[in-house]
């Protein structure tokens, strides 16, 4: 009996001692679960918070190109906390089956991860969308800067995937232009939607476009920009006001407009069956991108 006290012991110790940063999740090893997914902790803004994080990889020993895919939010304070951790699934295993590796960080005020709430915009009338994007593209790049130094990431041909607020992060993140970035590939980039919980009320539509305008006055990063037909927080007609904008101020567009999807198409991203709409459109576009000269500074 206390040979095998000790042996639980000695066990529990060894599991204690694990790198936080690679653990994976559940009892299964990275070999076995499905694209060998893994739960991490990146770094974020707030140097009190590690930023919970999903990374799925192809098989083999890489290196990989890598995926970061930026998760949605929601001005409402309960809402943020009760998010699950983002994992948008089948878009990961659509990057993943084109030997991507790729990275779901969930940012500081967000769910399991919690800490302060780094990209407020404030009130709707005055809503300052520049620096809320920004905040998120700050995010966005720690955690991808982080997980470039891992021996079986390349720190090149690095994509960003961004989804409404994460997508209007992935805009502010092209204005940078971060070394290595080759394509930003927005999913309904925006913010202010849904304002008072109606659809397509938008809060101060004309700061949300000239903040685009500002974005891509600087961005040489080329964009890919995907909008569903039914989405009711930033309608097709805006989201080209927005791309227009985007384009006008000096950055590189690729707009494609994707059909509907179900009864919301704003979820089109980070839904099971969404690839069914995105994946063609998505792979001529990123091909395009991925052939033709890198963007220089």
């Amino acid at each position: 009996m206390r040979y095998v006290q000790a042996l639980c012991l000695l066990a529990a110790l060894l599991a204690s001692a694990a790198p936080a940063a690679a653990q994976t999740s559940g009892a299964q090893g990275p070999e076995e679960t499905p694209h060998r997914r893994q739960l991490w902790s990146v770094a974020s803004p707030d140097p009190n918070t590690s930023s919970r994080a999903v990374l799925f990889r192809p098989p083999g020993n890489g290196p990989f190109p890598l995926a970061v895919i930026a998760h949605a939010t929601t001005q409402n304070a309960l809402r943020r906390a009760q998010m699950p951790q983002p994992e948008y699934r089948a878009l990961a295993s659509w990057f993943v089956a084109r030997g991507y590796a790729v990275l779901v960080p969930e940012r500081p005020g967000h769910g399991l991860t919690g800490g302060r709430y780094l990209e407020d915009q404030g009130g709707c009338d005055s809503a300052d969308y520049l620096n809320a994007g920004r905040a998120t593209a700050e995010s966005i790049a720690l955690a991808m800067n982080e997980m470039r130094k891992q021996p079986f990431i390349r720190g090149d041909g690095t994509i960003i995937v961004g989804h409404s607020a994460g997508g209007w992060g992935a805009l502010a993140m092209a204005a940078a232009n971060p070394p290595g970035v080759r394509a930003i590939i927005a999913f309904a980039p925006g913010r202010g939607g849904h304002a008072n919980d109606r659809p397509f009320d938008v809060c101060a539509p004309r700061r949300l476009i000239a903040a685009a305008a500002a974005f891509g006055k600087t961005a040489h990063v080329p964009v890919i920009w995907l909008v569903a037909r039914n989405d009711s927080y930033f309608s097709l007609d805006l989201s080209r006001q927005l791309a227009d904008a985007f384009r006008n101020g000096g950055g590189r567009v690729d707009f494609r407009e994707l059909q509907d999807f179900q009864s919301e198409g704003h979820w089109l991203a980070e839904s099971d069956g969404g690839d069914n709409i995105y994946g063609a459109a998505l792979d001529k576009a990123l091909k395009a991108v991925m052939t033709g000269p890198a963007t220089t500074r």
